[in-house]
């Protein structure tokens, strides 16, 4: 048996509220955790594998030299159930973890992390933002489909303002409803989440609805955001996820229906009380959350 190792390991809160809109009890405890494990050289695809399903986390990330002499780091991102190219909150808590654990960027405003969908650049100010990369796959989904999403979610045509592909890895796509209390009121159909495969995504039918909130200032979040997709066979709701806001932002800023700038909220059903901060500047869509370290230790990993 290989001895095992001590490495740098971290648990972070991406994505929480801002400290004067939060309760100071949970502070670093409201928005998605994720385990980062530091110095990940040497561990094979299965040691990777296992780790992240004993975290039990939505993601788990291994921090690891680059490959490629623009980047800063490379990151291999799992969920419980396989390995992702790109997501959004491992993005950030990876650069977050990262830096605080003595990384220095060659530039010295933002960091750029490779992973499997390429390289990705995190400003670092005012708050930690990436670059949301390009949709794979964009544009309508078919009427098959587009039945199935609706019998998922436990809507009717009417229910539904705009349905599209917007796909950056996991395979989301992205539902519009009419308002934000229309976004929470779902109580989606587990047995209507089909199974990989190559309609849908990686992981399965991943689906994300969003609804605006008719007065913005009074909730302190412009949006409500719900992600829903298949884990293991069972159906999750991710408590507040990067990389499904990115589509959603490059899909309803695009087409006018958002501003190019606004706060979506997400997690409220899970009592979490995620915001995530979405801005478009140029050709660009930055997608940005607050980060707050809540563990740091060791993992024995070999």
């Amino acid at each position: 048996m290989s001895s095992l190792a001590p490495r740098p390991f971290s648990q972070v809160d991406v994505f929480g509220p801002p400290d004067d809109d939060s309760d100071p009890s949970l502070r670093g405890l409201a928005g998605n955790p994720l385990a980062v494990v530091h110095d990940a050289d040497g561990l094979d695809d299965r040691t990777l594998a296992a780790f992240a399903r004993w975290t039990n986390l939505s993601e788990t990330t291994f921090l690891l030299p680059p490959t490629d002499p623009r980047a800063d780091y490379r990151v291999r991102i799992f969920t419980t159930v396989g390995e992702l190219p790109f997501a959004g909150h491992p993005t950030l808590g990876s650069a977050h973890a990262w830096l605080e654990a003595g990384g220095r960027p060659t530039h010295p405003d933002r960091v750029v992390q490779e992973c499997g969908a390429g390289l990705v650049e995190v400003h670092l100010e005012p708050q930690l933002a990436f670059a949301a990369p390009p949709l794979v796959r964009s544009g309508p989904v078919d009427a098959d489909l587009t039945a199935t999403v609706r019998a998922a979610l436990g809507v009717g045509p009417d229910d539904v303002l705009a349905m599209e592909w917007i796909d950056n890895g996991p395979g989301w796509i992205g539902v519009e409803l009419a308002d934000a209390e229309a976004v929470l009121a779902l109580e989606p159909v587990a047995e209507h989440f089909v199974a990989p495969g190559p309609q849908v995504g990686a992981i399965g039918l991943a689906l994300g609805v969003v609804g605006r909130w008719p007065d913005p200032a009074e909730v302190g979040k412009d949006v409500e955001v719900r992600a829903f997709f298949r884990d293991g066979g069972a159906l999750v709701e991710d408590p507040v996820t990067g990389s499904l806001n990115a589509g959603i932002g490059q899909w309803l800023v695009a087409a006018g229906r958002l501003p190019t700038r606004y706060v979506a909220g997400q997690g409220a059903r899970l009592r979490r009380d995620g915001r995530v901060s979405v801005e478009q500047q140029g050709d660009v869509l930055w997608v940005g959350g607050r980060v707050t370290t809540t563990i740091r230790g060791e993992v024995l990993l070999g």
